[in-house]
Parts: C-alpha cells; structure tokens; sequence
C-alpha cells in the first residue's frame, strides 16, 4: 500500500508529541489547504501537537467532464445522495487508516489521535474513523456527508468516540440537510456525536475555527 504524501506541522517543537491530529482536505485542493488553521487554533503552549495534512492521489472526476484532479474518489452524480466510488473511498480510508497506525509506530497511543476532514475528506474519515480497529481520541466531520454509513463495518472499539459535525447553512456544495442526516444516522445509532451549524458557505469561519480549538483542548 502507497502512504499518502504529508504535510507535517507540530504546535510546540520543543516538546515531545504528545498528539496528532490527521486532517484530510476537500476535492480539488490538497494537503496546503489547511495548514494556516493551526496558527489559528490557538492550542495550548505547554503540548506539542502534531498536525498531518495528507494530499489525495489525481483521479479523474466523473461529474467533471473526467477532469484529473486531487480526489479521495470519484463522484459519479451530484445529487443530493451523491452516487461516487465506494471502493475508491474505502481505499483512501485504508491510507488514512495507515497514517494512524505510522503515528501509533512513532510513539503516539491511538486515543491520542483524531481524524478530520472536510467535503470529501471528511466522507473518508467517517469511513476510516468507525471502523478502526483501536480507540481513537475524535472525529470532527467539516461540511460533509457519511455516504457509507449503511454498508461500514462499525467497530466497537470506537463505539463511544466523540465525534464533532460542523457545517454551514448556506452551503451549496454539500447541501447541509447531508451534515444533520450524519448527525441523526449516529445519534440513532448510540454514537457521542454534536452537531453545529453555522452562517456559512462551504468553508470555515473564525467562529467555527474558535469552536473547533475548544473542542481539540477537550479532547486532549
């Protein structure tokens, strides 16, 4: 198996890692794409937490004209219940997975770990998230969707994860009503999940960006 090609920021250098937080970018972009979020989090200055920004392989995109482009997968239709490669999206969860597990091997304990991701990224880390195998520390999901929350292999090991669901109410990318069926689909299902929302299109906002930073000192 490949390793996805990373960005790697840690908040204290100083210090020894204490956590890490793998965060997986939207369709099109690419692992510089949220990089300037770190400074904006204001994490605490006594911990040093290691940030993994990955990039997607260039795939081509059904819905556009098979342009090549950075992609966890493909996307076949942009309705509202988006028809896209599973088996592409699986493959990119199995990486992902592989991060956790190379971080695990540089010292970091699992529960130490969150995953994030935004649009298609945070798609993937629905997928490589609950069905990890290890207790892992969180999940925040940025203006996305849970497209194989019917066919995943849930793992108990992360049955009572914390998992975090942003978006905003004026996206037109990834319609919100996606972002509060995730959140139902996990509430139904037992899971420790939140959701907010907020007046937004599809991106961050400094209020969003404040909250995440609440929620990561919470989790760490």
């Amino acid at each position: 198996m490949n390793e996805l090609p990373c960005i790697e920021v840690q908040t204290n250098p100083s210090l020894a890692v204490t956590a890490t937080v793998i965060w997986l970018h939207g369709l099109g972009a690419d692992g510089s794409d949220f990089v300037p979020v770190v400074r904006e989090l204001n994490l605490p200055a006594d911990k040093n937490i290691r940030f993994l920004f990955p990039s997607a392989p260039a795939l081509p995109i059904t819905v556009n004209h098979g342009y090549v482009m950075p992609a966890w997968y493909d996307i076949y239709e942009l309705t509202l219940d988006r028809k896209l490669d599973v088996v592409q999206l699986r493959k990119s969860a199995a990486l992902t997975q592989a991060l956790i597990e190379r971080e695990m091997a540089r010292g970091v304990a699992s529960d130490k770990i969150i995953l994030a991701g935004f649009s298609q990224g945070g798609a993937v880390v629905y997928e490589a998230a609950l069905s990890f195998t290890k207790p892992l520390a969180g999940l925040l999901a940025l203006s996305t969707y849970f497209p194989t929350v019917d066919s995943i292999q849930f793992h108990s090991a992360n049955k009572a994860l914390p998992i975090l669901i942003q978006h905003g109410t004026k996206d037109s990318v990834v319609d919100e009503v996606l972002g509060r069926r995730a959140y139902q689909q996990l509430f139904d299902r037992g899971y420790a999940v939140q959701y907010q929302s907020y007046s937004m299109e599809h991106t961050l906002c400094d209020e969003q960006i404040d909250a995440v930073s609440q929620w990561l000192r919470a989790r760490f």
